[in-house]
């Protein structure tokens, strides 16, 4: 991250270190949080609309705006109105990957049931090694975690040797989830350039998040993208960012208030996130 030097009078750093040593933090996370809040800036917040127990009910229904959601973050995926394709969200644009798999930026006035974004700022940056699967992928990235607890934004840039990615079409208003993902779109993508949008849930988050890794992939030239089935890449330039601060803004809707939720989230959405032909 950029570094700022200032100098400081030795009772007013006396006083910072003793405040953060009361709240048990180190004292660059302590100044960043007091800087964030009095300047109303989002810093290694997590903003989700909706839940993925929603998406397993079947709740499609327009939430937010895109132009909502990018002022809240530049980082980020998630899916628009009606499950009609996937979002990537990048250096602060979203962009909508079809079924079709044409890929456009999405318009301000777009709608999405479920998304999940942040402002990217890195905590660690490095290089991956070489891998051949996702689960290879995974491994790859977490020596570049710091915790198991808390959330992560990763980014992954290079050249990819191949992508298989996924895109869900439009299905019947109120089809669950498992059942649309049964027409889903694949494309397979082999020498291209591009980037990896992923957020890393923990385990307790299974029931309203998605556990574990979750890929978008859109590509250099913004032509071609999805949700990330597999994937043969590297060595890849990586970034992290730690999210300690999460936000989560519950739909409103009759659909939404009247579903039922009472459902085993984790083992559908396992299923789902990774199943392919």
């Amino acid at each position: 991250m950029p570094r700022v030097e200032i100098d400081l009078p030795l009772s007013l750093k006396t006083a910072l270190e003793d405040e953060a040593s009361r709240a048990g933090k180190d004292l660059g996370t302590h100044i960043r949080a007091i800087l964030a809040d009095h300047l109303k800036a989002e810093v290694h917040t997590v903003f989700q609309v909706s839940t993925s127990g929603a998406l397993v009910a079947g709740v499609y229904d327009r939430e937010v705006s895109v132009g909502t959601l990018l002022e809240h973050g530049d980082f980020g995926l998630g899916t628009f109105a009606g499950l009609d394709g996937e979002m990537v969200v990048l250096d602060g644009k979203a962009f909508q990957v079809r079924g079709s798999g044409a890929v456009h930026e999405a318009p301000a006035e777009a709608g999405s049931p479920f998304a999940v974004v942040t402002r990217f700022s890195a905590d660690r940056v490095g290089e991956t090694e070489s891998v051949s699967s996702f689960d290879g992928l995974g491994a790859a990235c977490d020596c570049f975690r710091a915790s198991d607890n808390i959330f992560h934004a990763v980014r992954l840039d290079g050249r990819f040797r191949k992508v298989k990615a996924r895109a869900v079409c439009p299905p019947k208003p109120g089809t669950p989830l498992a059942e649309a993902a049964k027409t889903q779109s694949e494309f397979t993508f082999e020498d291209v350039d591009g980037t990896l949008v992923g957020i890393w849930s923990p385990s307790y988050s299974a029931e309203f998040s998605v556990e574990g890794y979750h890929f978008h992939f859109l590509s250099d030239d913004r032509s071609q993208g999805g949700h990330v089935l597999e994937v043969e890449a590297g060595p890849l330039r990586i970034a992290v960012e730690n999210l300690t601060d999460f936000h989560l803004i519950l739909p409103e809707t009759e659909h939404f208030l009247k579903a039922n939720l009472d459902q085993d989230v984790a083992a559908t959405l396992s299923t789902v996130e990774r199943s392919h032909s």
